[in-house]
């Protein structure tokens, strides 16, 4: 059972963590998403729709500005409140978005954070996905204390299941109708997790 002490412990947790602006990895750059990323991710978004509209409900039937604009909207204020903590990933190359991702549910509490993440169909095949997962993942043990760290993906969704498998994280079980897919219903949902 929570107490009043450990929900002021969480919050205090939640403010007090500082939260990095860039993560590092060989190829890329985990930049902090912002408003003005609107427009680059749009982009990225509109030419991988066809791959993605059948795993991201913001994708079907494909990504639309007015949506779009509104989670960017609310992006940095998510990230104030420690709420989402979301990433551009950008190819240290080039300078290119190749994806985003990031830690989509948050429970400081618990200390139990989920990483959620998409590629733009260019960008797929080339390891970006496990980079930046693996990268993510020692974050939130290093700098956010986490001690469980998940990725939820529908069960079809053989590659986000591949990305989880090949950064170590355990398979723990199906949740019945527990993801939703792209078009907005609901279908059975692969628990991965890793516990620190």
């Amino acid at each position: 059972m929570t107490t009043l002490d450990d929900a002021i412990a969480a919050a205090a947790a939640r403010k007090a963590t500082p939260i990095a602006d860039v993560i590092e990895t060989p190829r890329l750059l985990l930049r902090a998403s912002v408003a003005a990323d609107h427009d680059e991710t749009l982009a990225a978004a509109l030419e991988s729709a066809a791959e993605l509209k059948q795993w991201m409900p913001w994708a079907h039937p494909q990504p639309e500005m007015q949506s779009t604009r509104r989670f960017f909207e609310g992006i940095e204020s998510a990230r104030e409140a420690r709420n989402m903590i979301d990433f551009q990933w950008i190819e240290r190359a080039t300078g290119n978005l190749v994806g985003k991702g990031g830690f989509h549910h948050a429970d400081w509490q618990l200390r139990r954070f989920e990483i959620g993440y998409w590629l733009r169909s260019s960008a797929v095949g080339k390891g970006y996905c496990s980079e930046a997962v693996s990268a993510l993942t020692s974050y939130a043990r290093d700098h956010l204390g986490a001690l469980r760290v998940e990725i939820r993906s529908a069960v079809d969704n053989g590659a986000s299941r591949a990305v989880a498998e090949r950064c170590g994280y355990v398979f723990e079980g199906v949740l019945k109708r527990g993801v939703m897919a792209g078009d907005g219903s609901l279908i059975d949902g692969c628990l991965y997790a890793k516990v620190f």
